[in-house]
C-alpha cells in the first residue's frame, strides 16, 4: 500500500510522539511517500520550529521513498491547479500522482478538492486519524 503524505503530517510525527501521525509513520507496514520538493520544504519548516536537522533526515531515511519531480513549480501549478484550493499545494496532488499513491494524508483537507482528486486520480484524501481507522477497518 502506497500512501503520500503531506509535510504537515511529518512535522506533526517529529513534534509529538502520541498522535495519529507519530504512529502511522512508525507502527504501520504501508509504504510512505514524499517528493523532492516537500522534502525541500521539510528542511525549512523544521530550521523555522528549531526542530534538530538529523531527526528529520533519520525519519526519512529510514521510513521513507522520495519521489523525484524534476517538473517547474510553474508545470506543476499549471497541471494541478484545479486539484487544489492552495496552489502552493499543487506540488502534494503531483507527487501522489506520480508515486501512483492510492491514499494522500495530510491535516489541511481544506487545501484540497478531494473529491475530484478521487475522480480524476483515483486517490482518496484523508487525515492520519481517519486513515488509521481505515487500515483497522480492512482487518
Amino acid at each position: 500500500m502506497r500512501i503520500f503524505l503531506d509535510s504537515d503530517v511529518i512535522i506533526s510525527s517529529l513534534l509529538s510522539s502520541s498522535g495519529a501521525s507519530h504512529f502511522l509513520i512508525h507502527q504501520t507496514q504501508v509504504k510512505l511517500l514524499i517528493s523532492s520538493i516537500s522534502h525541500k520544504e521539510l528542511k525549512v519548516v523544521i530550521k523555522r520550529l528549531n526542530i534538530e536537522p538529523s531527526k528529520l533526515k533519520d525519519l526519512i531515511n529510514k521510513k521513507f521513498e522520495v519521489l523525484t519531480i524534476n517538473n517547474s513549480q510553474e508545470d506543476i501549478k499549471q497541471k494541478y491547479m484545479n486539484f487544489v484550493v492552495d496552489i502552493g499545494d499543487a506540488h502534494i496532488v503531483a507527487g501522489a500522482n506520480k508515486g501512483n499513491s492510492k491514499y494522500l494524508i495530510t491535516y489541511n483537507l481544506k487545501h484540497f478538492k478531494s473529491e475530484k482528486i478521487k475522480r480524476d486520480w483515483n486517490v482518496l484524501v484523508y487525515r492520519p486519524a481517519q486513515f488509521l481507522q481505515y487500515l483497522r477497518s480492512l482487518d
